[in-house]
C-alpha cells in the first residue's frame, strides 16, 4: 500500500532567503492527524485554519527545507494552499474525489472527478 505521495506546487513556497521550494511529499493522514488540530486554539478561533494545521502535519518534505510545519503552510501562496487541499482530499479518498451527478437534459446518472484526473491535478 502506498502511504506517501510526491507532488509539485504550482508556484512554490518562497523561504526567507528567496529559495523557491516546489517538490514535496505528503503522507496519508491518520485519525490522530485529523483530531489533534481540533484542540489547537487557532483552529477553535478560526475553523478555516484547520487545513493549515492539518497540512503542516502530513507534508513530510518540501524542497530542501529541514522541516515542514503549519508556519510554512500559512505562508504559502493561496494557489499552492488550494492545490494541497485538493491533493490531500484525493490521496485520502483512495485517489479520487468523485461525485455522482445527473445529466440535466436526459437525467442519465454518471460520475465526475472533482479534483482532476490524476493526483494533484486541479
Amino acid at each position: 500500500m502506498q502511504t506517501e505521495f510526491p507532488f509539485e506546487l504550482p508556484r512554490g513556497y518562497v523561504d526567507e532567503s528567496g529559495t523557491v521550494h516546489r517538490d514535496g511529499v505528503m503522507r496519508l493522514s491518520t485519525a490522530r492527524d485529523e483530531l489533534i488540530p481540533l484542540r489547537d486554539v487557532r483552529v477553535q478561533e478560526n475553523p478555516a485554519y484547520l487545513s493549515v494545521v492539518l497540512l503542516g502535519r502530513v507534508i513530510t518534505r518540501l524542497g530542501t527545507l529541514a522541516m515542514v510545519h503549519d508556519g510554512i503552510v500559512e505562508n504559502m501562496f493561496a494557489s499552492d494552499l488550494a492545490f494541497l487541499q485538493d491533493f490531500y482530499r484525493q490521496i485520502n479518498a483512495e485517489g479520487h474525489t468523485r461525485a455522482a451527478v445527473e445529466c440535466p437534459h436526459c437525467s442519465e446518472p454518471f460520475e465526475v472527478e472533482l479534483g482532476g484526473s490524476r493526483l494533484g491535478e486541479s
